[in-house]
Parts: C-alpha cells; structure tokens; sequence
C-alpha cells in the first residue's frame, strides 16, 4: 500500500475515517478483502504470493496497515514479506505498543517499511526508518512510502482532500473514492528523490497510480463510529479499462 489518510477523533460521527491506495504490480495474485477462511475474525485483502496482507481489520476492532519505506540503495533480496507485520498484529492478542516493541529487535530484518496497528481509539505508528514508536491519539494524517506525514506531493494532497470531507456538511462515501482516484501527476519542482530517477519519480506521484505493469490496484475506506460501529470497504480496478467492483463489510466491533 503506498498512500494512507486518516483521521482519529476529528469527525462527529465518526472516531476513525481512513482512506487508502494499494499500489503494486498487476500480476501479483490477490484477494479481496474478505473474511480470512483460516482466521474468520480477519478482514483483509490477501497477497497471494507472501500470504500477508497491507491493511485490515479484525471483528474486535484491530486495525493495522503498512506501507513500503522507499529506498531502492538498501534494498535487501532476500528480506521476509513485510505484509506479515500486519497479519501477525491482527492475529495476535498483545496490545499495540507491546506488539510493536515485540516486533522492533527484528526490524532490520525486513526492507524499508511504516507500520501503523491500533483500534479506533488510538493507534502506534513505527517504521524501521525511525527511531521511536509513536502514539497517534488524534489528528490527521498520512503516510506514503517515507516517515508519517512526510510533505510528499500526494500525501499532502489527500490530507487537503480528506479534511475537506470531514468538514463537509453532508460528506458522502462515494466522494471518498472519487478523491483517491486522483491520478494527475505531481509537478517536477515538488518530486521527491528517492533514488529512482525522475521519471520514475514523476510516474509514482499521483495519489492513483497507473502504468502498464505497476499501479493503484484497489481504494479501501474504513469508517468507524462512536457505538463502535465498522464500515470497511474495497473498489478493486481491472487494468486497463480501470472497471471496478466494490465489497462492503459492515460489523458491530464485539470488544474484548
């Protein structure tokens, strides 16, 4: 997943609005966000390939996501899957900060990565770029693939499009997705240099991403009321035409 936007405690009805885009190749198998068969109380898409995840949530309200930390100079070959920071969080039963200072030690192992896993009431955000884990209590925020808020030209486009819609006065769902499918590139002077060229910098730069291999493959919006009511839901886009199929789950959160 390369965008996320997110809000906690800063809408009136609802204490999580999240936004995001799943950029990755078209070829890599995928499934659908979904209860899990293995694991029931998890809603996710599936990397088929690695059989982690980027984003989901579970029945109880677990949240994580992760993005990728974009620095191809360190890339490591053969480093384990990074959407298995995710699944493992959802699985699991440790609270969020001592999952994440469980999982801090082995952070190197991994490539570049942001990891953000909580619930709608507060949520830790790490990256094995960073130096501390750090809670999020309330705010606006967004996370692409650099540090937490870092002023990259989408994320600080879909911050802008994301706190007009929470201040809208009749703000609706569709409106979200038709802000995520922004697909105008960035202009050069605002580019970010990340290592990879600036043609490749320019490609990577709108919040939807489309190429002939690599893109924007599906939008995810998680909404969460304050009775703890949870709306999750996947546009997945076919490539090239960009046709898409929308899932919606809709749960009452059963706190443990």
């Amino acid at each position: 997943m390369c965008l996320i936007l997110f809000a906690l405690h800063s809408h009136p009805k609802y204490k999580l609005v999240l936004a995001s885009n799943r950029d990755e190749f078209y070829n890599r198998p995928t499934q659908t966000a979904q209860p899990w068969a293995d694991i029931p109380h998890i809603i996710a898409g599936r990397d088929l390939k690695a059989m982690g995840t980027w984003m989901g949530i579970t029945t109880t309200g677990r949240i994580a996501m992760l993005t990728n930390y974009r620095d191809p100079a360190r890339e490591k070959k053969n480093a384990p899957t990074r959407g298995k920071l995710v699944s493992d969080f959802l699985r699991s039963n440790l609270s969020a900060k001592d999952y994440l200072h469980q999982t801090a030690p082995s952070g190197d192992h991994y490539n570049g990565f942001n990891l953000i896993v909580g619930d709608s009431d507060h949520m830790y955000y790490w990256s094995n770029y960073g130096k501390n884990i750090e809670l999020l209590d309330a705010g606006l925020f967004g996370l692409s693939n650099h540090l937490l808020n870092t002023p990259w030209p989408k994320v600080t486009k879909g911050k802008e499009k994301l706190k007009n819609w929470i201040e809208a006065e009749n703000p609706d769902i569709e409106s979200i997705f038709s802000e995520l499918y922004d697909d105008l590139n960035a202009p050069d002077h605002l580019l970010p240099d990340t290592g990879i060229g600036e043609e490749h910098e320019r490609l990577l730069s709108p919040m939807f991403i489309k190429s002939g291999t690599y893109g924007s493959r599906c939008s995810s919006i998680i909404l969460i009321d304050h009775d703890d009511n949870a709306i999750f839901l996947e546009r997945s886009y076919e490539v090239p035409t960009f046709i898409h199929h929308t899932v919606k789950w809709q749960f009452k959160i059963e706190k443990q």
